[in-house]
């Protein structure tokens, strides 16, 4: 079984199936693929390559310029709104602690 994950493709392997292919696993690992170990179907375990995750061929611009072609990704124009520039935080009127509270109340 496979996923795809941050890094590149995951390989996913139940507990019997790591210990009957243990080398054909660590195999994979050492060329870069990760191995998500599971139990009766849920993830305990990650097998990672020792020097951790490798870059993206390409390197991070390649990746970026990809996944925003592909409509995944909007990159910021580095203009911040003039509210978050502000030295002091905006004053709200009344109790935020109290408003929430009552709203809990109100099982809204």
């Amino acid at each position: 079984m496979e996923f795809l994950a941050y890094s590149g493709v995951m390989k996913c392997a139940k507990i019997g199936e790591l210990r009957d292919g243990l080398s054909r696993y660590l195999d994979q690992v050492r060329e870069g693929t990760e191995v998500l170990v599971l139990d009766r179907d849920r993830p305990v375990a990650r097998i990672v390559p020792a020097g951790g995750p490798r870059p993206a061929p390409g390197g991070d611009a390649d990746r970026l310029l990809d996944l925003e072609r592909r409509g995944l990704l909007r990159r910021g124009k580095g203009r911040f709104p003039a509210v978050l520039k502000r030295a002091q935080p905006v004053k709200v009127r009344g109790s935020v602690l109290a408003d929430l509270r009552k709203e809990r109340e109100s099982g809204w």
